[in-house]
Order: C-alpha cells, then structure tokens, then sequence
C-alpha cells in the first residue's frame, strides 16, 4: 500500500515568539522532521501544508509575513509538494487530493498543528475521501482552550481529540512506531 506524509502548518507564528505559539511546537516539529526525512529517504510521496490567511485583520499566518513562511525545520526539497490552503481542511480548495490520487496513495500518515483544528479537519476529510490513516500524535501540537467559562489546557485538548480520532478515523499513535514499520 503506498503511503505519503502530510505535515501540516509547521509554520513561524505556532513557535515561541510567534502570533499564535503552541505547546509543545519543537517537539512536535523535530517529529514531523523525523518522519519528513524517513518518507524522503523512501522516496515517498511527501506534502507540506502552509496556511495562509487571506482576510483582512487575520490573527497570525498572514501573506508575505516571517509568521505565515513554513518553519526552517521543515524546508521543502525538490522531491516535496507544498500546498498552499487558505481554509482550516487542507483539502479544501486545494490540490492535495488530486496531489495524492495521482501519487497512487492509498494511505496517509498526518502530523502538524493544530491537533484541535487543522490536524482534525484533515484526518477526518482523508478518511471521508477513503484514505487509510496514522496520525502520529506526538508529531501534533495545539494551546489550550476556553469554553463557557472554562479553560482546557493543552495536553487535554490534545488527548481529547487524538482519543476521537482514534475511536473512528485513524490510528494514532507516536512517530517511533510509525518509523519503525516503514
């Protein structure tokens, strides 16, 4: 079964310093390079995701902006595509489905940010499309969040929706399992 990477939105704002930091981005970063780099040496399909946001007053990954360019641990080579999205699902209104179609990809292995966001829109659309699924949950970084009153800390909002990936559309798991069966 031929299987491609998709690393989404490792970009400068999630990083300390940046307009929207998230817990947990250099560690989830060095995995996604782990993974990017087996995939590479493979020579399997590989895409990067960069988000840009292209409405006035957006929050971070704004065009032409050191915030919105892809992070420099994670640099495109020759061998990778890079797809550019301007909605939280990186299929929509992109060309990463006809990208992994063409490929002859039948599975996907998913890591970035955010867990709670963009990482969940794409597991769920990949399996909606038919793709087979891993979700390399450490190679995943989010912030935590308020609801009604109440904050969740990162960790649990990252176990909440890894748990709910998990339970339906994807197997989740750490990116040295994921190495070690490639």
């Amino acid at each position: 079964m031929k299987t491609a990477l998709i690393v989404i939105d490792i970009q400068n704002d999630y990083f300390p310093g940046g307009r929207m930091p998230l817990d947990g981005m250099d560690a989830a970063a060095r995995n996604c390079l782990a993974l990017l780099e087996k995939f590479r040496v493979l020579q399997a399909p590989t895409f990067i995701v960069q988000h840009l946001f292209n409405i006035p007053g957006a929050p971070f990954f704004i065009p032409n902006t050191h915030g919105a360019e892809l992070h420099q641990s994670i640099l495109p080579i020759a061998q990778d595509k890079v797809i550019v999205k301007n909605a939280v699902n990186c299929f929509l209104g992109t060309g990463l489905l006809q990208g992994l179609k063409q490929a002859g990809v039948e599975s996907v292995v998913i890591c970035g940010a955010m867990s709670h966001m963009c990482v969940d829109a794409a597991v769920r659309a990949a399996a909606d499309f038919g793709f087979q699924c891993t979700l390399a949950h450490d190679a995943c970084a989010t912030c935590a969040q308020e609801f009604n009153g109440i904050t969740v800390p990162a960790e649990w909002v990252h176990a909440a929706y890894m748990a709910a990936l998990k339970f339906a559309y994807a197997n989740v798991v750490s990116t040295t399992e994921i190495l070690s069966h490639l």
